[in-house]
């Protein structure tokens, strides 16, 4: 356990942190996870509809520097590449 009062203050702040950096990272999957749902069960008008969504949300965890805005491209990239090279196996 923390003693002195600077290092009780850093375990409340990383603490408050933590739970913060688990929601995003919860909420960034669900909606990843929901989108890749729609794209395997072949429902692509929805997942059209729900690509924005996951966008916003990448976007917004790379502007909170949860996660780096390469990464959050580079899985706005694959996502996109999915419904598409899906779409295109169905025709």
């Amino acid at each position: 356990m923390p003693i002195t009062k600077s290092a009780k203050k850093a375990l409340r702040k990383s603490s408050r942190r933590r739970e913060m950096n688990l929601g995003r990272k919860k909420k960034m999957r669900s909606e990843i996870n929901a989108f890749k749902k729609l794209v395997d069960a072949g429902k692509f008008d929805e997942a059209k509809k729900a690509l924005p969504t996951v966008y916003q949300a990448l976007d917004k965890m790379s502007k909170v520097k949860f996660i780096k805005k390469g990464r959050a491209n580079r899985l706005k990239s694959r996502l996109s590449k999915k419904l598409n090279s899906a779409q295109n196996k169905v025709k």
